[in-house]
């Protein structure tokens, strides 16, 4: 499969024949709920750093307890990406709301959940019209 074929796949353009019915595709299983955390910009860095010692040893700690997979700094420097091990949204904000920076109103939240990429299932059925090579 070529590059421009598999990114058609992912952005689920131009695989359906013209007027062909396309079925809904199944839902998406939620592994993870992708969470960006920013400073709001009201709050000061001396304030925000009066509270990131304890953020971070509560950070460290879901961690450790294995509920963060895996953190990052943005590289635009507006704050952190968390992928936390969660099959809701609601049960990412009850982890990211225990957090001091919240509890303290210094950042705001967005929560992304996510999944398996359901456009590859494409790729696991046989495609028509296809012949074996003999």
């Amino acid at each position: 499969m070529s590059l421009l074929s598999l990114s058609a796949l992912v952005l689920g353009v131009g695989m359906q024949a013209q007027g062909a019915a396309v079925p809904a595709p199944p839902p998406v299983p939620v592994t993870d709920v992708m969470v960006l955390l920013t400073r709001k910009p009201s709050v000061s860095m001396p304030d925000l750093m009066k509270v990131l010692p304890e953020e971070a040893r509560e950070t460290m700690l879901l961690y450790l307890n294995g509920k963060i997979d895996q953190w990052y700094s943005r590289a635009d420097g507006k704050g952190v990406v968390f992928l936390l091990r969660c099959q809701t949204v609601d049960e990412a904000k009850a982890m990211m709301g225990a957090l001091p920076l919240d509890k303290a109103g210094m950042v705001d939240l967005e929560f992304i959940p996510v999944g398996p990429l359901a456009p590859m299932r494409l790729l696991t059925k046989p495609q028509t019209g296809e012949t074996e090579a003999k």
